[in-house]
Formats: C-alpha cells, sequence, structure tokens
C-alpha cells in the first residue's frame, strides 16, 4: 500500500515541477528552468538527508559509474517536459511521457537491464499497455 501512495505522490508531484518549470521556462529560459530546478532538488535532498540521516555512505565506491550519473538525466527530462508543454500542452505531454515511461519500464523489466530481476510479462499487461496508449490517442483527438 506504501508503494501505490508513494506512487501517486511522485505522479503528482512529476505534473507539479512540469507546470512550474514551464512557467519558469516563460520567465527565464528552458534551461535556467533546468538549472533552478535541479538546484532546488539538491538542496531539498540534501536537508532531508541531515535530517533523516538514513542510508549507507560508504556504499558510493560500490555503485557503478552509470548509476551514479542518473542525476544528470533529469536535464534531459526537465527540458524535454518543459519543450513538450509549451508545444503540446500539460495534458497530452504527461500522457505520452508516461506512456514513455511504460514502455521503457516494460523492456527493463523483461530484459533485466540495469541488473533488475527478469519479470514475465502476461496477456493483462499488454492489454493494460494498449489501453493507455489507445487513450492517449483518443486524448489527442
Amino acid at each position: 500500500m506504501r508503494g501505490i501512495i508513494f506512487s501517486i505522490l511522485g505522479g503528482a508531484f512529476i505534473t507539479l515541477q512540469g507546470v512550474a518549470n514551464a512557467q519558469i521556462s516563460q520567465q527565464l529560459g528552458t534551461w535556467q528552468a533546468a538549472t533552478l530546478t535541479q538546484f532546488t532538488g539538491f538542496l531539498m535532498a540534501l536537508m532531508i538527508l541531515l535530517i533523516v540521516r538514513d542510508g549507507n555512505r560508504q556504499g558510493f565506491k560500490q555503485i557503478k559509474p552509470l548509476y551514479l550519473m542518473s542525476g544528470s538525466f533529469a536535464a534531459i527530462i526537465i527540458y524535454s517536459e518543459v519543450t513538450a508543454i509549451h508545444q503540446i500542452g500539460i495534458t497530452f505531454t504527461i500522457s505520452a511521457l508516461l506512456i514513455a515511461q511504460l514502455c521503457l519500464t516494460f523492456l527493463i523489466d523483461t530484459q533485466g537491464w540495469f541488473d533488475v530481476p527478469k519479470r514475465k510479462m502476461n496477456l493483462p499487461q499488454f492489454i493494460g499497455i494498449a489501453m493507455m496508449v489507445a487513450g492517449v490517442v483518443i486524448l489527442k483527438f
């Protein structure tokens, strides 16, 4: 149940961040919005880390370099999302974003990429993906 709650919170905050970044980018520019977002995100994560003080600091040495770069993906995410919001609107942007996430996570799960255990997908998962894609197509037209 906690996983579902955190998923809903994450989805809500991704949407709120996209809308806020789109507004910031109109005033400052898209890369400036991405920079500001990354900086404030870093500060928030640092404050939470200092308060919570959980995790293993020694584990940094064992992390693969590719995974250490994951934070840099956010710059591309923010730029792409803000640009899409300006061009096609927030609803269609978030819908397409979710479909892209779902398709890539499907590949990651079924292929076992990034050291994720392989999972077998069955007909219900394929139907679910098809229904989401159909929903986005219907939403667009």
